[in-house]
């Protein structure tokens, strides 16, 4: 057993709410747990409360919290002013992590790329001490045959309890649940063998077409909650009693610039020419024409992405920078998101003289550290520039009250949890979403497609019932995607 050399105060410093007790109390006596609580219900609170409640009544010596890099510091602040306890870091260097994991500390952070480099020690560390573990962002392993995911299947037997967290369970497709509860559980809930679980639960663009595969999609994608119920915890903003302000989404529709048109139709017709063969539509090639449809998205976002001679002003700028000025007329902060570094430093500069500051992955821990602690403290700094990929998890930038979308990736993960960033608790004033599309361009693909993305995941998540999703369930962007590539044979 660990020996601490004085007693510890292993109290919460504040109490949370109804529903995240109600978790800790669902939780706290099970082997393996998933908590799927929507983004900006405060799943940390309640991870923290699980960790002092397991070392309180001795069930582990030691609670490992995993999340991404750059939430590192946000678990230590937050476990700073939710505990009493002090955290050890397992980083990078490797000499400072022999000294934790040789330390008395009852609560460490890491981070998934550390867990890879340190699997070794860490195999070492788990033999000789009781570990609880939290994954928190869980949908970081949701491919099974990434190295990290499979470091973490590995070592999940070892820790005497494990838990996972994430607002976002089915990050992208409604397969992406297996690994993280085959984590958990080893296969007991949904099988041993990913392939036989992800055969039919993709959504593929012919489900428009053909409605007995409809069918079979959506008994399959009714099955999943049933089978892992047990062990699985879940609260929408509308079912944990939070009187939250309201969120409104809304698409503005945005015609392209004539060049920026022009250009379009051209990337068009030579990704329609790509992806077919003698007349049909190659079946073998689903990552190259996802990369090819990314650079319609380019084009009607900023054709400067792809073409450097391109001098003229995307159609989406004079609308973007009508929103933020009514916005800031209004005394509202606003976060422009969008997928692309470039754009991000593009639109970064636009916004300068509103004191923006820009988050992306280019860019050094230290540095968007910074920039997010402008825009959550500098009253001058009213516009922040991100990208998902680098400031959509775990932050809480409840300053802002807008967030608009200058343009949209494939993945639901992405959308939601950007959004959310300001949708969550401590927000007090209303929040509009903005998405804005191109007309008769890609970005309709994207939006029906996001759309189909998010109602299968509802449906995995038990947010609404299999009747709800028949009802309201549609596949057009099976049929939107040929009208884009400008063929006629079935994608």
């Amino acid at each position: 057993m660990l020996k601490q050399s004085a007693p510890l105060n292993l109290t919460s410093r504040y109490q949370g709410h109804a529903y995240q007790l109600q978790a800790v109390e669902a939780v706290k006596g099970l082997e393996y747990a998933a908590l799927f609580h929507e983004q900006g219900l405060g799943k940390t609170k309640i991870g923290l409360d699980l960790a002092l409640e397991w070392i309180r009544k001795d069930v582990v010596d030691s609670v490992l919290i995993v999340t991404k890099r750059s939430l590192v510091q946000n678990w230590q602040d937050e476990i700073a002013s939710h505990t009493h306890l002090r955290a050890r870091v397992i980083g990078q260097e490797k000499k400072d992590n022999f000294f934790a994991l040789n330390s008395a500390a009852r609560i460490y952070v890491t981070h998934y790329e550390a867990m890879k480099s340190e699997q070794r020690r860490l195999t070492l560390f788990l033999r000789t001490r009781r570990v609880a573990v939290i994954l928190d962002e869980a949908q970081k392993i949701k491919n099974p045959d990434s190295e990290i995911s499979r470091v973490l299947h590995r070592l999940g037997p070892s820790f005497v309890r494990r838990v996972i967290m994430t607002g976002t369970p089915v990050a992208n497709r409604p397969f992406d649940i297996w690994s993280q509860i085959f984590f958990l559980d080893k296969g007991v809930s949904l099988g041993r063998d990913f392939e036989s679980f992800r055969a039919g639960l993709d959504l593929t663009n012919d489900l428009w077409s053909d409605k007995r595969k409809q069918a079979q999609f959506e008994s399959e994608l009714g099955l999943i909650f049933d089978k892992i119920r047990s062990f699985t915890v879940r609260e929408t903003k509308a079912t944990a009693g939070l009187d939250l302000p309201d969120k409104t989404i809304s698409n503005v529709m945005v015609e392209l610039e004539p060049r920026q048109a022009f250009l379009y139709k051209k990337f068009q017709s030579e990704l329609g020419a790509q992806v077919t063969r003698d007349g049909l539509v190659v079946q073998d090639g689903a990552e190259e024409i996802l990369k090819r449809l990314l650079r319609l998205v380019q084009v009607a976002s900023n054709p400067q992405l792809v073409d450097d001679s391109y001098q003229a002003t995307p159609g989406k700028v004079p609308v973007l920078k009508k929103i933020v000025e009514d916005a800031l007329a209004a005394g509202s902060k606003i976060i422009v998101w969008t997928n692309f570094v470039q754009n991000a430093e593009w639109l970064c500069r636009m916004f300068r003289e509103s004191g923006a500051v820009v988050v992306h992955g280019a860019l050094g821990i230290d540095a968007r550290n910074a920039a997010l602690e402008s825009f959550k403290h500098n009253p001058s700094t009213q516009i922040l520039v991100a990208t998902p990929g680098a400031a959509k998890e775990g932050l809480t930038l409840t300053v802002a009250n807008h967030a608009i979308f200058y343009d949209r990736s494939f993945s639901l993960d992405d959308y939601l949890q950007a959004q959310d960033r300001i949708h969550r608790i401590s927000q007090t004033q209303p929040c509009y979403i903005w998405n804005l599309i191109a007309t008769n361009s890609v970005d309709e693909w994207v939006d029906s497609l996001l759309n189909a993305k998010r109602l299968a995941a509802q449906l995995v998540q038990a947010d609404i019932s299999a009747a709800e999703y028949s009802q309201l369930s549609n596949y057009d962007f099976g049929a939107l995607v040929r009208q884009i590539l400008g063929i006629a044979e079935e994608l």
